[in-house]
């Protein structure tokens, strides 16, 4: 199975090591980045006529001296963070390619993949799709991705659907495999989630965040953790008040848990509260100061952390819910 992969647009010489970068696993396939070891697997995977078919960047035959130059160029977009694309990997062998093109302003991001003909028809296109657009999300903060298959290319349509993906449209591109020609694609769009499911309907969420001020006057945010909902989206740490607790005690709880903080009752300073309205649930939010607390911040929870300046707030992507915050606490600090 494979889909539309976008070449990256700047040929290079091939790397003499292999470049740095995130590791993914799923569970049977090792996302990891391409190197200059690969060019002799990937020509000998990708040279195929019902691979560049369905690829509009992909000559046929395909030059052997092309696959060094793509993988160069793919270490070159990484490092520019235009693009991240991973040699996919099965038993150690190379089995074919995936990856996540952003686009200019980075807000969005197109998925793309390839696999030898060899696996095609065992799912590891699925794995792959859902283990690229579920880190995409959390490590790149986009709020959509996209991606196009050939319009007669089933299988491919069905992997998207499968990681969520619906169909945006229609139209038509070029094939590098049949110059002169352009062929009809099917467009497909996959947002950012942010439904929480909270029983049979929609109902009050209450939540306890905080707004931590070290002695520089910087805020820590946390970072959603890929699995969660809103995965990538930075927010004030804390959490849901269970039945009975106060928000002070909910939030002392959920500091303690994520961070690894003690934090009294008597240290927390109601501020502001946030009512936003989001699909299927209503969420109530009261936010507390704090600036006295026992223990260095530690991510417990896989969230990544970042002390900010209150001006610079707005740079970091937030919740709906979270971000009127922001002038008010700029405006205090």
């Amino acid at each position: 199975m494979h889909d539309l992969f976008d070449s990256p647009h700047q040929l290079q010489p091939a790397p003499q090591a292999p470049p740095a970068g995130p590791l993914l696993r799923t569970a049977r396939l090792l996302l990891r980045p391409l190197n200059g070891a690969d060019a002799p697997h990937f020509h000998r995977l990708i040279n195929d006529w019902d691979i560049c078919r369905r690829l509009p960047d992909a000559p046929f035959p395909y030059p052997e001296a092309l696959a060094a130059e793509w993988i160069a160029a793919a270490a070159a977009d990484a490092a520019a963070g235009r693009a991240h694309q991973f040699a996919l990997s099965y038993e150690g062998r190379l089995i074919g390619c995936a990856g996540l093109r952003l686009s200019r302003d980075k807000t969005s991001a197109e998925l793309g993949y390839w696999l030898g003909k060899a696996f095609w028809g065992q799912k590891f296109a699925r794995e792959a799709a859902a283990r690229l657009t579920s880190w995409g999300f959390a490590a790149l903060s986009v709020a959509k991705m996209t991606a196009t298959v050939a319009a007669d290319h089933e299988a491919s349509a069905a992997v998207l659907a499968a990681a969520g993906f619906v169909p945006a449209g229609q139209g038509a591109a070029a094939f590098q495999c049949r110059p002169g020609a352009k062929l009809p694609v099917r467009h497909f769009a996959l947002a950012r989630d942010d439904k929480v499911t909270t029983g049979s309907g929609p109902a009050i969420l209450l939540v306890a965040a905080a707004a931590l001020i070290d002695g520089q006057g910087r805020v820590l945010l946390a970072r959603r953790p890929e699995g969660k909902k809103m995965a990538g989206l930075w927010e004030f740490p804390g959490g849901k008040v269970d039945p009975g607790e106060t928000p002070e005690a909910a939030l002392a709880r959920e500091l303690k848990e994520e961070l690894g903080v003690t934090v009294r009752e008597s240290d927390v300073a109601p501020f502001v509260f946030a009512s936003h309205a989001y699909e299927n649930f209503h969420l109530l939010m009261p936010v507390f100061l704090c600036r006295r607390w026992t223990g260095t911040p530690t991510p417990r929870e896989g969230q990544a952390l970042a002390w900010v300046a209150p001006e610079r707030l707005v740079e970091y992507p937030m919740p709906a819910a979270d971000r009127p915050l922001i002038p008010m606490l700029r405006d205090f600090l």
